[in-house]
């Protein structure tokens, strides 16, 4: 029951304001639909192995938490960009030139 509280306010904190980030930065720098669409796609596959995570182990939860809330940790930087279907290079990369 605790690890599903844990996940619950891990993707309010981390994975839903991901996912808003993806959105700004792609409209910000005008990436094509197919880039945005990719990214969704990353964020679709990979949110939901954070959420396990951050259930199955409270101290990285927090931590990571901690870490975006002051920002010392972008939160596309906890997605694995190493799947074909994951750009966040081109996120990050749209969000430095902004």
């Amino acid at each position: 029951m605790i690890s599903n509280f844990i996940g619950w306010i891990f993707a309010l904190l981390v994975v839903d304001p991901l996912q808003a980030e993806i959105q700004q930065q792609a409209e910000r720098a005008r990436l094509p639909v197919e880039i945005v669409r990719q990214s969704q796609a990353c964020l679709t596959s990979q949110g939901p192995k954070l959420i396990e995570r951050a259930a199955g182990d409270y101290g990285w939860a927090a931590a990571t938490v901690v870490s975006i809330a002051i920002g010392h940790t972008a939160p596309a930087e906890l997605l694995d960009g190493s799947g074909p279907q994951c750009l966040v290079g081109a996120l990050k990369g749209a969000g430095a030139g902004a």
